[in-house]
């Protein structure tokens, strides 16, 4: 232990980690920016604040604060000492409807003091796209806007005092009219009236350097205003008191058509008179699907407010008629608005990669210029990528001139950073040309600071210098960053990680086969931080239980960045940290879909597993439930299945085995299905019927072993639909489609029995081999199903799931793989393609349960949801995670958290349900996870519907 982690120790209640992991979970913030800490401490109080500070000095160690991490430009990384204000100084301390006015500690998350000021008609003005993550006191340090600055300006307009501790343990409260002010200040400030006064552009977005000018007399010399924005460089945020705004009872949004992104940004500064609440801006380029959008290449979001929704509606047709558009919508519906909001807040991570699937970064993240000169700057910076060889994706906030992008610099290279120089001092040149700020919304940082210059001046700049004296004369608070800064081109979190590609098991296809590139989809901008899903969401389950960075996607993202540097974790594949990181990752691929840039964290689970045990013991639950359907297939064989269940009802017996599986003592385990769905499927005949269309029902193994039930009724509803089921072959060889076996006498002489499986378990336990070898034999059967042009219908989603991904990634050398993925369909998908006309039974009742996991981050539910409808089941699915999620819930140590997963969502969906509602599970993980912790049974919608068959 060293001396400085030994004195923190003692002096501060809060958490102090100098462990790998918690060093390496807080290398990095959303920019492209790298340090490594020397260690964390999460303070409980501003007590320990100044107990950190106080060590910090007399050990000569930086301090960084932190909030969220989600900061673009690098200034919530540090060498240093990093402050975590989110784990205990995240209270809501107190709301005065009255005065409108809010108390928070710096760690609160915003969507928590929103949510606290709705029931109240209030709200905070800035709303950054991370408002479900980043915090107050991020947003302070960065002087936050978002895209309601139009009408309420930014964090700084919305701060009334500040409790700040200085790096001398001074505790000052800022306030206007000089409150708080640091001696000193006032004389720095009154000896340069003249500068402050006309060196400062007069922008609404205005964030680069020192807001010095809010001291001036004429502005009521407002030392918290001028704190605002100084990227924790002054003093260290304890506490703030934050104006409320009233918010519009109801709102409207109009979608805005144009024909470009520059015709787009000429009109938004012409719809500012009409007192729009946003005005938002992107190109076609940005967006994966243009439906729902009006005709045009870009479009403006204008959002209006009013007291009835007649009256925002009135105001958002106004803005369309005053608007010169190529085509318009108008939306009032809530849910249509949100759908449309969520394309644009999710930009800062989809702006990450081009269309063609090439990388593009920060950096240039947030310029601002006059909103009247904004298509002119925009053509300019075009031309200037153009000229530099670049390409990126402008969007952002056109009303307040301020523009988000995100470019495809090559920083691996020598040659790429060094056009990342050029380009960034020329295009610094282009918006000081166009009375710009260099940063408009997220601060400098690393990222621009060094260019402040050009922007400011030199004498300017030295002011800024004296002012961060007066604050901290050590330079002890966030050194590098505002003043003396780093170079930009420094401390590139690329630089560190493996030029070759490192040999792995899945094909990568969208990172060109590259893991480097798949670790590098994270940039940070943590959407899975949330504390709560949206609508169908699933990302992160573990994060919302534990509440731990480590386990949050990022943060597992941030320790495979590290173990392929190899600087802080070394030891590689074998990393302890990486794995007890992982160790609660469900698998439950939600960030596949829910991320931004589509990290996949259930692969790169998979892929880990694989090298960390390779040639090595594994756990035994890999063995136990990795190797699941050859126990469950040797229990049908030897058809013990009653013998399985009957020893399993004995405590005693049940408690040994468990303990030897590395199964969770709380777990039950699931009773074994007396007859297997082939079995019943070969004594009804095993042949399918005459009529329609053939599908090939998969016989997975959840199916097969433990709910055959699952699949009798599937074979009803398709039957009944009209269309002629087949199970697949059980030979290698000669086989014949639609008979689930082949009985000639040649076939039999020729081929060998077996019986299809996905290899999920095999996956999702990290035993790769073992799963390539699952899968092929699967391909080999499932040969003569291929050459035909049959469908194979997967009822279980997490198999289906497997197929669709897994297989063609594990086996991207063989092209029956991708063959087979190409075919997989779910119940719902197999009767609204094959069965068009049928007209399923009426059930007529509300439906509560859970859209599985899997479903919703692979395969989608839009066939679900139209069957559910056709049927007359009502209501919507919740999101989230059952938390079983497979083998995870059932292996030794993660009861809590699976039991966690399932109260954020599922649970209280299903005891909020009304009577007479029907619990829907197409997974039997849900399923099981609902029957053994709230004594429900759940039933798949196939169930449902054969149900009402007669």
């Amino acid at each position: 232990m060293t001396d400085l982690e030994a004195a923190l120790r003692r002096a501060v209640r809060g958490e102090v980690g100098f462990d790998t992991t918690s060093r390496a979970l807080t290398t990095m913030d959303a920019s492209n920016y790298r340090r490594v800490p020397l260690g964390v401490v999460a303070p409980r109080d501003a007590d320990d604040v100044a107990a950190v500070l106080e060590v910090c000095r007399e050990h000569a160690v930086p301090v960084v604060a932190r909030g969220g991490g989600t900061s673009i430009a690098g200034q919530a990384t540090g060498t240093g000492v990093v402050l975590d204000f989110t784990r205990h100084m995240n209270r809501l301390v107190g709301i005065d409807p009255e005065a409108r006015t809010a108390v928070v500690q710096p760690g609160v998350v915003l969507d928590r003091l929103q949510d606290a000021a709705a029931p109240h008609g209030l709200r905070f003005g800035p709303d950054p796209s991370t408002h479900s993550r980043c915090t107050l006191g991020g947003m302070i340090g960065n002087n936050s806007c978002g895209s309601h600055s139009v009408a309420w300006g930014t964090t700084a307009d919305s701060v009334r005092e500040l409790s700040v501790l200085t790096a001398r343990g001074r505790r000052l409260r800022l306030g206007q009219e000089w409150s708080g002010a640091p001696e000193g200040l006032r004389e720095l400030v009154d000896g340069e009236l003249a500068r402050l006064r006309t060196g400062f552009p007069d922008l609404p977005r205005r964030i680069s350097g020192y807001a010095l000018d809010a001291l001036l007399p004429e502005r009521g010399a407002d030392v918290a205003r001028s704190f605002c924005g100084s990227e924790g460089t002054l003093g260290v945020l304890t506490e703030a008191v934050v104006r409320l705004v009233e918010s519009p009872r109801a709102r409207a949004l109009a979608v805005l058509g144009y024909a470009d992104e520059a015709g787009a940004a000429e009109a938004a500064a012409g719809l500012l008179p009409l007192g729009p609440l946003t005005v938002e801006g992107m190109a076609v380029d940005l967006v994966p699907s243009t439906r729902g959008l009006p005709r045009g290449g870009a479009w403006l979001f204008v959002e209006t407010g009013g007291d009835t929704e007649a009256e925002a509606r009135a105001r958002a047709e106004a803005v369309v008629r005053a608007a010169d558009v190529v085509d318009a919508l108008v939306v009032t519906d809530p849910g249509g608005q949100r759908t449309l909001w969520r394309i644009r807040e999710d930009a800062s991570g989809t702006a990450t990669r081009m269309p063609d699937g090439s990388e593009a970064w920060p950096g240039w993240e947030d310029c601002a210029v006059p909103p009247v000169r904004l298509g002119g700057y925009l053509r300019d910076f075009r031309r200037l990528l153009t000229a530099h060889g670049l390409r990126g994706t402008p969007y952002g906030h056109f009303g307040d001139g301020c523009i988000h992008v995100r470019i495809d610099f090559d920083l691996l290279s020598a040659d790429g950073v060094a056009r990342f120089r050029r380009f960034s001092q020329e295009l610094a040149d282009v918006v000081v040309a166009h009375g710009g700020s260099l940063s408009g919304e997220h601060g400098d940082g690393q990222a621009r600071a060094e260019l402040l210059p050009r922007m400011y001046g030199a004498e300017t700049v030295a002011l800024f210098e004296r002012a961060k004296a007066v604050w901290d004369p050590d330079d002890l608070l966030n050194p590098g960053m505002l003043v003396r800064p780093a170079p930009l081109d420094a401390n590139l979190r690329f630089s560190v990680l493996p030029r070759e590609p490192v040999d792995v098991e899945f094909g990568y296809p969208s990172d060109g086969g590259d893991f480097s590139a798949a670790v590098r989809r994270c940039v940070g901008v943590a959407k899975c931080r949330t504390t709560s899903v949206s609508g169908a969401g699933v990302m992160c389950p573990s994060f919302r239980a534990t509440g731990e960075e480590a386990h949050s996607t990022r943060g597992r993202a941030r320790l495979l960045h590290e173990m392929l540097a190899g600087e802080l974790v070394t030891d590689g594949w074998r990393s302890t940290e990486v794995r007890d990181a992982l160790d609660l990752c469900l698998s439950c691929k939600g960030c596949r879909s829910d991320c931004p840039v589509e990290v996949d964290m259930a692969t790169y689970k998979a892929e880990f597993l694989h090298h960390h045990y390779a040639g090595r013991r594994r756990p035994a639950a890999h063995y136990a439930m990795g190797w699941l359907p050859v126990w469950l297939r040797w229990a049908a064989r030897t058809r013990t299945a009653p013998v399985v269940n009957a020893l399993a009802s004995v405590r005693p017996l049940a408690a040994v085995a468990k303990r030897l599986g590395g199964i969770a003592r709380e777990r039950e385990v699931p009773r074994l299905a007396g007859e297997t769905f082939s079995r019943w499927w070969r004594r009804r005949g095993g042949r399918p019927t005459e009529g329609g269309d053939l599908v090939v029902l998969w016989p997975d193994t959840f199916t097969e072993h433990l709910s055959p039930s699952v699949g009798r009724a599937a074979v009803r509803v398709l039957e009944a639909a009209g269309l002629r089921v087949a199970l697949p072959p059980t030979l290698r060889g000669r086989a014949v489609v639609g008979d689930g076996t082949s009985r000639s006498a040649l076939a039999l002489l020729t081929a060998r029995r077996g019986q299809v499986c996905c290899g999920l378990t095999y996956v999702s336990t990290g035993q790769l081999d073992r799963a390539r070898a699952v899968m092929r034999r699967t391909l080999d059967l499932m040969a003569p199903v291929l050459e035909t042009s049959a469908p194979v219908v997967v009822l279980e989603p997490s198999c289906a799931a497997a197929l669709r991904t897994d297989l063609p990634e594990l086996l991207h050398d063989d092209p029956r793989a991708a063959r087979l993925s190409a075919r997989v369909l779910t119940f719902a998908e197999a009767l609204e393609r094959h069965a068009p006309d049928w007209a399923p039974p009426e059930v007529n009742l509300p439906a509560v349960g859970q859209t599985h996991c899997h479903q919703h981050a692979v395969l989608g539910d839009a066939a679900d949801r139209r069957l559910r409808e056709s049927a007359g089941l009502t209501g919507e699915l919740s999101g989230g995670c059952c938390g079983l999620a497979g083998n995870f819930g059932f292996e030794a140590g993660h009861y809590e958290v699976s039991a966690a997963c399932a109260e954020d969502q599922l649970l209280p969906a299903v005891r909020e349900a009304p009577d007479g509602a029907v619990v829907l599970a197409d997974g039997f993980s849900c399923r099981t996870q609902l029957e053994q912790l709230a004594g429900v049974r759940g039933r798949h919608l196939a169930e449902v519907l054969a149900e009402r068959l007669d």
